[in-house]
């Protein structure tokens, strides 16, 4: 099949490339830990051709682009949109790299420019853009990772949204603090296990007890003999719990929710969600962002119908 576009999801210590064909099949695909640290030194146009060429790509193929490389810190700037952002204006705000032999187009993130909350997201819209087939449709979706994002969708755009830091949190508590005592030689989350199913619970119900709840995981070893996987599977049930429960109080509302998260971190928030009886909907993220740069592509790449490129 010939391609008719490359996508491109870059992230802040990942790079992930897509060619795709005109019906939306996904030809061949390269993935790296070459993301924006990396990129910054390295030069974003060399890594990307590098990666094209290694697909053997057509040196005219367009590419569409989300993610870090449109940071301030990245390749070129993407200004945000402001909430509230249509979903569509996304593709209509990508601003284009100049000097390339072939188009190259970078995404926008979005921000919410609160004076007491200000938040940014970049690359989860181009998510939630790829997950949105009812336009008519409210509902608040969860997209769990280093920084949560918790972003409240109404009549196709994004009226609200708010980061957790859950992820970067786990990982210097488990790591930094006094709790690595406590969950040393750990690095997976059993999600069927007792501790998180009672951290989850107390991490939703009492979200302002969360310092608290953290320093029984040390104490919990000290005194009653819990072991470093009991702790592990305590902090992650905390902290998934305390962000679920945060986002009920900062939205009031957990109805049409909807999960947009891949493979294990995806079990780990069905099985949060499950211990508090609360529906969701899962949708793969990897074919969520796929999807949002294809619709993207096929509305800004048209004029390449013909070149060699397909359609």
């Amino acid at each position: 099949m010939t391609p008719f576009y490359a996508a491109a999801d870059w992230g802040t210590s990942t790079f992930r490339l897509w060619l795709v064909s005109t019906e939306g099949q996904v030809i061949a695909e390269r993935n790296s830990d070459q993301g924006l640290a990396v990129a910054a030194t390295s030069g974003f146009a060399q890594i990307l051709e590098d990666h094209l060429d290694a697909l053997a790509a057509p040196k005219d193929l367009p590419v569409m682009i989300c993610g870090m490389a449109g940071a301030r810190q990245g390749w070129r700037e993407a200004p945000y949109l402001s909430v509230p952002a249509a979903l569509s204006d996304i593709c209509d705000n990508a601003v284009e790299i100049d000097g390339s032999q072939r188009r190259i187009c970078i995404l926008p993130g979005v921000a919410s420019h609160d004076p007491v909350t200000p938040d940014v997201m970049r690359g989860e819209e181009t998510s939630l853009l790829g997950n949105h087939a009812d336009s008519d449709t409210m509902y608040l979706a969860c997209l769990p990772g280093t920084h949560s994002k918790w972003v409240q969708i109404d009549e196709g755009a994004i009226v609200s949204f708010s980061t957790f830091m859950t992820g970067e949190l786990f990982g210097l508590l488990a790591k930094h603090s006094i709790l690595k005592h406590a969950v040393d030689g750990h690095s997976q989350i059993h999600r069927e296990s007792r501790y998180f199913a009672e951290g989850v619970k107390a991490g939703y119900s009492n979200p302002e007890e969360i310092t608290s709840h953290l320093f029984s995981i040390r104490a919990g070893q000290l005194l009653q003999g819990r072991t470093g996987q009991d702790g592990y599977d305590r902090l992650s049930g905390l902290l998934v719990g305390c962000e679920i429960g945060g986002a009920r109080v900062r939205f009031g509302q957990t109805e049409n929710l909807r999960l947009i998260a891949s493979g294990h971190l995806a079990s780990i928030y069905d099985t949060a969600f499950e211990l508090l009886d609360m529906p969701v909907t899962t949708v793969d993220a990897h074919q969520a962002v796929l999807d949002g740069l294809g619709i993207a592509a096929r509305r800004l790449f048209r004029s390449h119908a013909g070149s060699g490129g397909g359609l």
